[in-house]
């Protein structure tokens, strides 16, 4: 089960950094898997993974192109997308599952692109990522006034404008609000620890489908 929620860590964290910014509002973060924080307007938080985030479009350009990963989305930049693998990606009953859910790294492949040239697959394995965010948005209450993107995603040109384009609305990035996106994840942690501290939840029935929400951690003294 630890595997299974990795990922919920962000929750609390977005709202905080998002406390001055319109809501509903939905913070994406791409790793190897992509997942996504609703933030509601009252605060009420859902959380989730998307789906494929970075792996398996690195995955494809270590196994088709020699490369670690797409640098700037310069491969799939340079391909074409092909919309019927796209469609039938989309019908991956993981996308109708209702959340809280959750992901592992291998859970998702570059596969599905088999047969594709380099340059083909990875646009259309980006875009692919792109989809499964965009359809998020079914299970969120309300639609959102922006999209902000963090994570390794957001230093792929490519795949932020394949996101503006499967959602259909504003996409920024983590940077272009001020916040340090290579530092979110060890500011996240700091955050939780002094809310443990303090008696706070840090997880909550909508982003782990813990029962309540709860606090957690001990403070060990020496």
């Amino acid at each position: 089960m630890a595997r299974r929620w990795r990922v919920r860590w962000a929750s609390p964290w977005s709202t905080a950094l998002a406390r001055d910014l319109e809501r509903p509002l939905a913070v994406v973060n791409v790793g190897g898997v992509a997942n996504v924080t609703w933030i509601g307007g009252d605060g009420t938080l859902l959380a989730f993974d998307t789906g494929p985030g970075n792996g398996p479009i690195d995955d494809w350009c270590a196994r088709r192109a020699g490369l670690r990963f797409d640098s700037d989305g310069g491969l799939a930049a340079t391909g074409k997308v092909n919309r019927g693998r796209v469609e039938r990606f989309s019908e991956h009953r993981y996308f109708a599952l209702k959340p809280p859910k959750s992901l592992d790294r291998g859970d998702f492949n570059d596969s599905w692109a088999d047969g594709l040239s380099a340059a083909d697959g990875a646009a259309t394995l980006t875009q692919g990522t792109a989809r499964a965010i965009a359809l998020a948005a079914r299970h969120f209450p309300a639609g959102v006034a922006q999209w902000v993107i963090c994570g390794g995603g957001a230093r792929n040109p490519t795949l932020l404008r394949a996101i503006a384009e499967e959602t259909r609305g504003r996409v920024v990035t983590a940077l272009d609000l001020g916040w340090d996106g290579d530092a979110l994840e060890a500011q996240a942690f700091a955050f939780l620890a002094v809310r443990a501290l303090r008696g706070l939840p840090i997880t909550f029935p909508t982003t782990t489908a813990a029962p309540r929400p709860l606090t957690g951690g001990r403070l060990h003294l020496p």
